[in-house]
């Protein structure tokens, strides 16, 4: 029998890496993690946490101005200094990367500070031209920001480069309309820049519900954000003021002082050596895996954004348990992509979970559907039109809720309570029956007509 170093060997220390080896590490197996930039990835070290950071800190530039209805005396006109968000942010950052650093290595896995590609079924080369061996390899290389090819691209920054940024620019154009773009159109909007949304298509956030992002859109458009729909790249000109000129598909040019791609994520799998070991990328550069996790190759796996499942934190971090639990704990640990809850954090947020309105009808022919459409009591008193919308998807014919959606203030915290009860299939009469909290957003949930 072949003598390896380790019984796993995992590429990328992001969130699925870092839970499939803590936990193959607890099970007793010898574990090695190759990570060439921070341990945490993409969520913890230029993602979801820095991200919510800056959506706290953006959400002041309303709430200052709402305290004056709530009786403070606030000033008209508060500063902002983006240098001491940015700091407490970075240095927030910092703390966690250290905290998954320690995880790991207190549960007994060796970190390896380099790049890692596979040079066989079992084998791995490092920068630094060493190789080590291992029964079993786990790709978790995650994603990076797509960034669109046309002449004068270079001159964008992707969201990476956000949380770096020298200053808040004045006048920002964000190509894409999805997640990303929405929740750094609200930060930018509300630490004052100009925000401009250009997408190649007429639709926002793909895979809502679409009355819950037509509402957000309208509101967006009320805040005073711009949207230039049916538009794709010609080229950007840098002008000799060091602002950028834009030009697009069928509409006038724009100039602006910041320009910035969310037009998706790709897998990293370049360079990555898995034609070494015989393993073929699918046609988005995604490795390809059964339900367990493996690839053509059987000593092989890959979880997370590298797969293009559902590109989560919390799903890789639900595959990596699984992987881990199966390959060295007791098995039968499969994930179940169900009814995953989804949320943005524009402003304001949406989310929802199971079936959209037009995903039902298609599926299940018959359906019913519940609304509440009202104003928040703290919108009321701060004089803000901005509603809300809270909407349920029945199944006609067994009542069964199978899908909710909303948008409003601290809608992604009511989601999470909210999908256990799609997940558990229950019904709108047992909704009904549940006596409501009031005064709440969330009692809408179990009054809804």
């Amino acid at each position: 029998m072949p003598d390896f170093d380790y019984d796993l060997f995992t590429i990328g220390a992001g969130s699925g890496g870092t839970r499939a080896s803590r936990v193959a590490a607890a099970h007793g197996a010898r574990v090695a993690v190759a990570e060439e930039y921070r341990v945490g990835g993409t969520c913890v070290i230029r993602g979801c946490v820095p991200k919510k950071l800056l959506v706290y800190g953006a959400h002041f530039a309303e709430d200052l101005k709402d305290a004056q209805r709530f009786g403070w005396r606030v000033p008209n006109e508060c500063e902002f200094d983006w240098k001491c968000l940015q700091a407490n942010v970075l240095a927030e950052v910092d703390r966690i990367n250290q905290a998954y650093t320690t995880t790991l290595e207190s549960n007994g896995a060796e970190i390896i500070h380099q790049r890692a590609t596979i040079v066989g079924p079992n084998e791995i080369r490092l920068a630094d031209g060493t190789t080590k061996s291992a029964k079993n390899i786990l790709v978790a290389t995650g994603a990076r920001p797509h960034v669109p090819s046309f002449p004068g691209c270079e001159h964008g920054i992707t969201s990476n480069e956000v949380f770096h940024l020298d200053a808040i620019p004045r006048r920002v154009l964000i190509a894409g309309a999805g997640y990303i773009a929405n929740e750094f159109a609200g930060i930018f909007h509300q630490l004052g820049a100009h925000v401009i949304i250009m997408n190649r298509t007429k639709d926002i956030l793909r895979g809502y519900d679409l009355q819950i992002r037509d509402r957000l859109l309208q509101i967006s458009m009320m805040k005073g954000l711009e949207f230039r729909f049916d538009a794709t790249f010609e080229k950007i000109e840098k002008q000799d003021d060091g602002c950028l000129k834009v030009h697009m598909t069928g509409h006038e040019p724009v100039v602006v002082d910041c320009v910035m791609y969310a037009t998706g994520r790709v897998p990293n799998t370049e360079g990555l050596g898995l034609d070494a070991a015989g393993i073929d990328v699918d046609d988005k550069g995604a490795v390809p895996v059964d339900d367990d996790n493996r690839t053509s190759c059987p000593s092989i796996y890959a979880v997370g954004d590298v797969t293009n499942r559902i590109q989560l934190t919390p799903v890789a971090i639900r595959e990596g348990q699984a992987f881990a639990d199966n390959l060295f704990g007791k098995g039968g640990v499969k994930v179940d992509y169900n009814c995953v809850p989804a949320a943005c954090f524009s402003h304001p947020p949406i989310a929802g979970v199971g079936m959209t309105e037009s995903e039902a009808r298609q599926k299940l022919g018959s359906v019913k559907i519940y609304s509440s459409d009202f104003r928040p009591m703290k919108n009321v008193l701060a004089g803000r039109d901005e509603r809300s919308l809270y909407k349920m998807v029945c199944d006609a014919e067994t009542d069964r809720v199978v899908g909710i959606h909303m948008i409003g203030p601290d809608c992604p915290e009511i989601i999470q309570a909210a999908a256990v009860c799609v997940k558990a299939g229950l019904t709108k009469a047992q909704f009904d029956a549940t006596v409501a909290l009031h005064p709440t957003m969330a009692e809408e949930l179990v009054l809804l007509k």
